[in-house]
Order: structure tokens, then sequence, then C-alpha cells
């Protein structure tokens, strides 16, 4: 039950629990600033116009594209081919 809960995820994506716990941390912080600097765009349009999209969009790229890059081809896709 343990392992599961702590040590299964990190390792399915190749990571240590520690690595795991350090990217998530990081993670976390810049989806406070993307939030904070939306929370202010939504109250002042004329601020932080691209702020909020530019850091989703480098979340992205180093949660899924860079991690595939270190991985090698995935051995599931991340979405379902369309039809």
């Amino acid at each position: 039950m343990l392992a599961r809960l702590f040590t299964d995820h990190p390792r399915s994506v190749g990571e240590s629990y520690g690595q795991h716990a350090a990217m998530a941390l990081s993670f976390s912080g810049r989806m406070l600033l993307a939030s904070l600097a939306c929370l202010v765009h939504a109250a002042i349009p004329g601020l932080f116009t691209r702020t909020g999209s530019t850091i989703i969009s480098r979340l992205h790229d180093d949660m899924v594209l860079h991690r595939q890059a270190q991985s090698g081809p995935s051995k599931r896709p991340l979405a379902e081919p369309a039809e």
C-alpha cells in the first residue's frame, strides 16, 4: 500500500520520490504564479495579458515534451488519436 502511494508513480515516470517531489513543487509554484496573474488580469485586463498562457505552455513543455524526450517513445499515447 505505501509503495503504491509513494513510489509507484514516480518510478513510472523515471524519477525517484525526491526528484518527483521537487518537480511537482516546481510545477505547483509556477501554477500559483499563473493563477495569481490570471486573477489580476480578470480585474485589470490590461495587465498580465499573456503571463498565464505563457506559464501554462512552458509547464506543458516541461511536463510532457521534456519527459517524453527523456524516456523515449511513450508506452501509451497522451491522447487518443482522432478519427
